[in-house]
């Protein structure tokens, strides 16, 4: 079984920074891609930022040169940067893998989410 768990989620002032991790764990063979998204109120879900087994990134054009993702392959691991905060920047944000567990094919996986607010 395959768990992704987000962490680092809160309330922070315009201009702020927030760092948000997402940890794959269980019986994982391999992940490929990384990545995060959000949903903000009455809004579809929409990328955010992705980033590929070999550390290549594409961020939505909203976050580009704000938000930076990275991730640790040794410890199945995602991270999301997030500076120069907008009241905009407010939503659920969702870690997402494209991940094959042992014993299965290729499937996305989602985080719970966790809950961004930037506000004053």
């Amino acid at each position: 079984q395959v768990q992704l768990v987000e962490s680092g989620g809160g309330l922070v002032q315009p201009g702020g920074s927030l760092r948000l991790s997402c940890a794959a764990s269980g019986s994982i063979f391999s992940i490929n891609n990384m990545g995060w998204y959000r949903q903000a109120p009455g809004k579809q879900r929409e990328l955010v930022a992705r980033i590929t087994p070999g550390g290549s990134t594409n961020y939505a054009d909203s976050v580009s040169g704000r938000f930076t993702i990275s991730r640790d392959n040794a410890k199945n691991t995602v991270y999301l940067q997030m500076t120069s905060l907008k009241p905009e920047d407010t939503a659920d944000y969702y870690c997402n893998a494209l991940l094959k567990a042992t014993n299965r094919g290729w499937y996305d996986y989602w985080g719970q989410g966790t809950q961004v607010t930037v506000s004053s």
